[in-house]
């Protein structure tokens, strides 16, 4: 039977050297050795490393490894707000952490904006008193990207608060100044093409003073997954938590690989990429780009409406083994999702045109 190419938005493709990687970890029995072990605690470390260098992201911010990038949601709200958030929601994603926020019963706050815009991103729109402020780089659900920088622009004028970035579709193509933020995050079975388990959480060190700060004026911020333990553990090159050794181990490798490739390289490939979906889907008799403003499309997640039920479109790309995405939640049987991540060539993607083109 032939392999299937996966262009749904997560999870989606495995990046194409994943299959040697996993070769070597069984050799090296990657999924047997001890998670305290000098070997894990060297693949905890090469991997941050490499994470560090293939974003830029400043020596002193922590790389942590947790379960997923929901969980992280309920970690930040954890360490860092006593009580008061502030959440940008344009897409089910985005909406579900400050959703996080109210059953914590917390008193988060909202700029909101219907699915396939962007919310006004005056930051004068803020509260002065926000302790935590939320926006996904790449709203997986609609295809909405959040500029950088209105995020630059939001840290100069709420310079206390702390900024927390859901990178999950987004990352490593978005080119994001990580000092200018306190929290990102991210799941690895997007962009970084890797089965899915695995959360990375990089926090600065006001991020992790902050969480230090709520602990010391009597509130919890939890226990054994709170952020400074997982912080202790993670300067030993361990979690707090049986690891997941094979995911932080590909990811590693795999951050590796991109390293060597270049970032400059893989993000020129994701502009062709981008411009060529998009010139399909605005072409075509039956979809329509569902972010109308160009400067607010993603370049990992292309969303089109469809004229008529979107299944007639996923099965016949289906049937030539090509699989799209559906529309998320409201929209599903009404979009298709396109994900143009890194292990997708651009034949890959120019095959997809094409073959869009014939329906």
């Amino acid at each position: 039977m032939p392999k299937k190419i996966f262009f749904t938005p997560g999870p989606s493709a495995l990046y194409f050297t994943v299959e040697e990687h996993l070769k070597a970890a069984l050799k090296e029995q990657v999924m047997e050795i001890n998670h305290r072990s000098a070997q894990a605690e060297a693949y905890y470390r090469q991997t941050e490393e490499n994470l560090k260098a293939l974003m830029n992201i400043p020596a002193d911010y922590r790389v942590l490894f947790l379960s997923s990038a929901t969980e992280i949601w309920e970690r930040q709200l954890q360490n860092f707000v006593t009580q008061k958030s502030f959440h940008y929601c344009y897409g089910a994603f985005s909406n579900r952490f400050y959703d996080f926020a109210t059953d914590w019963k917390l008193s988060p706050e909202k700029a909101e904006a219907p699915f396939g815009q962007l919310p006004d991103t005056n930051p004068d729109l803020i509260p002065s008193d926000t302790e935590l402020i939320t926006m996904a780089l790449n709203e997986t659900s609609t295809g909405v990207a959040f500029p950088t920088e209105s995020i630059y622009t939001i840290r100069q004028k709420h310079k206390e608060a702390l900024i927390a970035v859901d990178g999950v579709s987004a990352l490593p193509v978005t080119d994001l100044n990580f000092s200018m933020v306190d929290s990102v995050y991210f799941s690895v079975q997007k962009c970084f093409g890797l089965p899915a388990g695995l959360g990375v959480w990089i926090v600065s060190p006001r991020a992790i003073e902050a969480a230090k700060s709520k602990l010391q004026s009597g509130q919890s911020i939890g226990s054994y997954m709170a952020l400074p333990n997982l912080v202790k553990n993670a300067e030993k090159g361990q979690t707090t938590y049986t690891a997941n050794v094979l995911g932080i181990y590909l990811l590693g490798r795999v951050a590796g690989d991109m390293l060597e490739k270049g970032i400059d390289t893989i993000r020129h490939e994701a502009r062709y990429k981008s411009a060529l979906l998009y010139h399909t889907l605005e072409q075509h008799p039956e979809l329509t780009p569902f972010v109308s403003e160009k400067h607010l499309r993603s370049q990992t997640v292309a969303v089109a409406n469809t004229s008529g039920s979107s299944s007639v479109i996923i099965d016949a790309l289906k049937a030539k083994g090509l699989v799209i995405g559906n529309g998320y939640g409201q929209y599903k049987g009404k979009q298709i999702r396109i994900a143009s991540f890194p292990t997708h060539s651009k034949e890959q993607i120019e095959l997809l045109a094409d073959l869009i083109n014939q329906l």
